[in-house]
């Protein structure tokens, strides 16, 4: 069974930063491809950003763009999230993912996924 432990998430202002952690067990870690979506308050899934299990390349959702970056530690079975520039919109629940062997299209459809962690952004 894959299980996730999500760490990092809290109150922001608008314009800080943030780093979301979350580290999985009970996989391969290295062969999945790994990423994040989140899901606002009365809105569906968004795709944040994702890793590449064959080469590593990060995938990003538009509205991130530049202020995201996603990293992993295989040895730790760990990603991360750093979150800078954050705005009131990407107040959301933040859930870690993953999905073999690629990343899913729109970096929304995964295998399996934690039960996420809050992110506020104040204005």
């Amino acid at each position: 069974e894959v299980q996730f432990v999500e760490s990092g998430g809290g109150l922001v202002q608008a314009g800080g930063s943030l780093r979301l952690s979350c580290t999985a067990s009970g996989l391969r870690f290295a062969s999945y491809a790994i990423g994040w979506f989140r899901q606002g308050p009365g809105l569906g899934r968004e795709g944040v950003a994702c890793l590449s299990s064959s080469d590593g390349r990060p995938y990003y959702g538009s509205s991130v763009q530049g202020r995201f970056t996603i990293s992993k530690d295989n040895a730790g079975n760990t990603v991360y999230l750093v979150m800078n520039s954050l705005k009131p919109e990407d107040t959301a629940v933040y859930h870690c993912a993953v999905n073999y062997p690629y990343c899913g299209s729109s970096l929304i459809n995964y295998d399996t996924w934690g039960q996420g962690i809050q992110v506020t952004v104040s204005s």
